[in-house]
């Protein structure tokens, strides 16, 4: 999936939205991510994120700026950088519709990069709806987006 990015790492935040205890976190580490941040709803889950977090540690690892917020995705702030934002299905469809509104209206208001690398897209039409987003490749195991 990280091939289809197509993009100089450092020069991007991995967000991942619906981080549960940090395990895609921990694996985009291994890409040299300007930084990586877990977005998490339950305090439990965030929790532990922040614990695995604290005490990784790898050969591999090639980004050391990681951390976990925990907060409703809806409502999340985006950074004003470019972003890669990874979903695995973490919301129902009208609140993942909520999130890629939020991140349009963030776009809007200051032009950056985008990409989306969307893991299991089995609701990929809420993505593939959006004409601001451009899918640039994909199989049936993910869908890479990119804005316009």
């Amino acid at each position: 999936m990280m091939a289809a990015l197509n993009v100089a790492f450092e020069d991007f935040t991995f967000i991942d939205v619906g981080s549960g205890k940090g395990r895609t976190l921990l694996m985009a580490s291994d890409y040299p991510f300007r930084r990586i941040v877990g977005v998490e709803l339950l305090p439990e889950l965030n929790r532990v994120a922040e614990a695995n977090l604290q005490k990784y540690k790898s050969e591999a690892q090639r980004c050391f700026q990681l951390e976990s917020c925990c907060t409703d995705a809806r409502q999340y702030a985006f950074p004003v950088e470019p972003v890669v934002l990874y979903l695995s299905n973490p919301l129902p469809r009208a609140g993942l519709g909520q999130v890629i509104d939020n991140l349009e209206r963030s776009l809007e208001k200051h032009p950056r990069s985008i990409r989306v690398l969307y893991h299991n897209p089995i609701q990929e039409d809420v993505l593939s709806a959006r004409g601001w987003l451009k899918r640039t490749a994909g199989t049936h195991q993910f869908s890479s987006y990119e804005s316009r």
